[in-house]
């Protein structure tokens, strides 16, 4: 059973799919000047630009438009393609597609990237794949830096600066009726509401003790002195500055 699914007006559940042999074929009439050879590559080929355009989902771009953007590509891959190189179509052709919908995104992205941050970016990318292959591992940004000849620091930057931005309320887990987004992951927890009036409180509390009160927690909580130490500076016994040390404790979380 198909389901009609459409994308710019084109039903993608009938979508031909031509083979190579008749590929090339076209794409020789096509570099004649044959028009009607060049529409059968560009409908033959369209399942290829969906394959493609599916990789970039979840963008937040219209499906409609990476298609349409995906088609150029498919186009320039047709008029460009040297049929005397001995390669497939699809190949060729699939690069060309990816770069014109990153140029696409990148284009219309809100954040600008300079030219030299983003052709870093890209080297990073080329060097870490074919790492990867060469590896059979995932390499560090060290080795890349190293293969590159750059600072590791400058391809963390310039890696950082082509991803894509997150919106603070991106959900990141739903269980129906709690929702988990991005912002409570990566708050501040040591700036938080509570945290700003413990503080307030804290400071209250101290400001109620004594002279003597405030020494020993000063000597035993910030400079951490021992209890000998602190009975030793004050002039009182050992004792004395524990049972001080636990009433002073009890005032505190009695005034928290």
């Amino acid at each position: 059973m198909h389901f009609k699914v459409e994308i710019c007006g084109v039903n993608t559940s009938e979508l031909t799919v031509l083979k190579n042999e008749r590929i090339m074929e076209l794409l020789e009439k096509s570099h004649r000047g044959d028009k009607v050879a060049r529409d059968e590559l560009v409908s033959g080929n369209l399942r290829l630009v969906l394959s493609v355009v599916q990789r970039f989902s979840g963008r937040g771009e219209p499906m409609d438009d990476l298609f349409q953007v995906g088609c150029i590509g498919l186009l320039k891959a047709i008029d460009h393609f040297d049929t005397s190189q001995g390669v497939r179509f699809s190949t060729y052709a699939v690069p060309m597609i990816i770069g014109e919908i990153r140029r696409y995104l990148r284009d219309n992205s809100s954040l600008r990237v300079s030219r030299s941050v983003r052709d870093n970016a890209y080297r990073a990318l080329a060097v870490k794949e074919r790492l990867t292959g060469e590896k059979q591992r995932e390499p560090d940004v060290e080795e890349i830096a190293r293969e590159m000849g750059m600072k590791k620091e400058d391809i963390v930057f310039a890696l950082d600066a082509i991803s894509d931005p997150i919106s603070l309320y991106e959900p990141v887990f739903q269980d129906g009726s709690e929702t988990i987004c991005v912002m409570d992951q990566v708050r501040d927890t040591n700036s938080s509401d509570e945290n700003w009036l413990d503080g307030i409180l804290m400071k209250q509390a101290v400001a109620d003790l004594s002279a003597r009160e405030k020494k020993i927690l000063a000597l035993r909580f910030y400079e951490g002195r021992t209890q000998t130490e602190v009975a030793s500076e004050i002039g009182i016994s050992q004792a004395q500055v524990s049972r001080l040390e636990k009433g002073v404790m009890d005032k505190i979380k009695k005034n928290l």
